[in-house]
């Protein structure tokens, strides 16, 4: 036994794969966005408020003048329309399954909340190899907010929230950071409709967010917003990793019904891929991918659809040639359609394909359009590759690849600086002038004064905002890119 239950009820990978890179410890609360006071409101048929305190006593009643002492003693007293309020201070958990916080369901209007004193951050601190510190499983119409969650010094920890083997649904996670922890960050099988805003995820061993395929369709009708999910397998048991988990994410999910929906969110320094879905539907936008060991954005479902993304970075200061991609799209499903919007892709390793589609499926029929993207890779012997089976339609982008023969393979074509424009409307070729790109450190790819891409892009289309937030148009037309100048 470990952690109160078997590993093999844990979902482990088989392979172990080592990666070097550099622990940046110093995680200091100074870098996290403030917290608002007070949550969104959410449906309530009334309900009590109780009060949980590291001085309190489980014997009280819960009041602000005589709470309880355990968070996981706590949680289990509440009842639909309940609000548990987790007074400041720090509390450990290591008894499972008692010190693990397991609410009840709420109603559709009686939701449970359970949330840190405002303007506070209480912490969650697990040790002895605890499995959780939130279990959700099979649980409904719940809200957790304002939480830090991490190990105990010296121990060691899991998950940070969990919703395995039974399907959750009606779920709000919101301010919480949750870092240095041996599995997941969040760590997800089945869920129906649940919002993710404003959480800082980091140093998790496993990925920030991920979790096993699904019995009941994986994860449906999932928002994940203004999020930074950043140093998957940077830690691992006390060290600074790499630990026995191959290729960590900042967010992987196994195939699922979707949609899912990823916006303003930043996803770096990863040991694997930025952010990698299987599910149908995936829409990702205003998001900045930067810095990843492996792939930057990998979609494997149809109707997805990436827009106003920054991709840049692959390998994360390592040279080193690998099989990865800023971009890959990869599907067994044909009819599938994808779309690249207003997105700006940069590579410095080249050595391998900047972006390739259906690689593994080059007979399956897909549709990929292809609109105001830049494609930059600075690199030697970095293109383009797109299967035979793509219904293929690009127009107004810019391709910029100085140091290879070619700029795009689609089936036998082969285009290159000279015929790339041929290969649909507004296609361009030229360097983008980027105001500073870069390469394991944070980049700025604004477009600077003559840049090729400025008012070149197609308006109809468009996005009418760019990554920043700003109005398209600001000139004659959109420009190129994921910056509007």
């Amino acid at each position: 036994m470990e952690g109160g239950r078997k590993m093999n009820l844990r979902w482990m990978v088989l392979g172990f794969f080592f990666l070097s890179g550099v622990l940046l410890v110093g995680c200091t609360l100074s870098t996290i966005s403030t917290i608002p006071a007070e949550a969104t409101p959410l449906p309530s048929s009334g309900g009590s408020t109780y009060y949980v305190s590291p001085a309190g006593n489980n014997s009280n009643p819960g009041t602000l003048e005589r709470p309880w002492k355990d968070s996981g003693y706590a949680s289990r007293k509440l009842k639909p329309g309940d609000t548990l309020i987790i007074l400041n201070g720090t509390y450990v958990l290591r008894e499972f399954d008692q010190d693990i916080i397991i609410p009840p369901s709420g109603r559709e209007n009686a939701w449970i909340t359970i949330k840190g004193e405002s303007g506070k951050r209480p912490i969650l601190k697990s040790g002895e190899n605890l499995l959780t510190a939130i279990d959700l499983s099979g649980k409904s119409y719940i809200k957790i907010e304002n939480l830090e969650i991490t190990h105990e010094e010296g121990e060691n920890a899991r998950d940070g929230v969990e919703i395995l083997n039974r399907e959750a649904s009606h779920i709000i996670l919101k301010d919480l950071y949750i870092h240095h922890l041996d599995e997941f960050g969040i760590n997800i099988g089945d869920v129906e409709d649940i919002t993710i805003e404003n959480c800082v995820i980091s140093y998790c061993g496993f990925g920030a967010i991920g979790g096993p395929r699904g019995v009941s369709g994986g994860w449906r009708d999932a928002k994940i917003k203004n999020c930074t999910l950043s140093y998957s397998g940077h830690y691992y048991q006390g060290t600074q990793g790499p630990g026995p988990y191959d290729r960590p994410d900042g967010f992987g999910i196994e195939p699922s019904q979707g949609p899912i929906e990823i916006s303003n969110t930043k996803v770096e320094h990863n040991r694997g891929d930025g952010i990698d879905s299987k599910a149908k539907n995936t829409y990702i936008h205003e998001c900045i991918v930067a810095n990843n060991f492996a792939d930057g954005i990998k979609l494997w479902g149809g109707g997805s659809k990436m827009e106003n993304c920054l991709i840049y970075g692959r390998g994360d200061g390592d040279t080193s040639t690998t099989p990865w991609a800023a971009i890959v799209i990869d599907t067994e499903k044909s009819k599938g359609v994808f779309e690249i919007v207003n997105t700006t892709v940069d590579d410095y390793v080249g050595k391998n394909y900047l972006m390739y589609v259906q690689y593994d499926h080059p007979n399956t029929n897909i549709t990929l359009k292809i609109q105001n993207t830049i494609f930059s890779a600075r690199g030697q012997n970095s293109f383009i590759y797109i299967a035979p089976g793509v219904d293929l339609t690009l127009s107004h982008n810019l391709f910029y690849m100085p140091n290879t023969d070619r700029v795009l393979e689609h089936g036998t074509s082969v285009y290159t600086s000279q015929n790339i424009n041929t290969i649909g409307v507004g296609n361009l070729y030229g360097n983008p002038l980027f105001v500073n790109p870069e390469f394991g450190n944070e980049g700025d790819y604004r477009l600077r004064d003559g840049s090729p891409g400025i008012d070149a892009g197609e308006e109809t289309g468009a996005p009418s905002i760019d990554l920043l937030g700003t109005s398209r148009p600001q000139g004659k037309s959109v420009d190129i890119g994921a910056y509007e100048r």
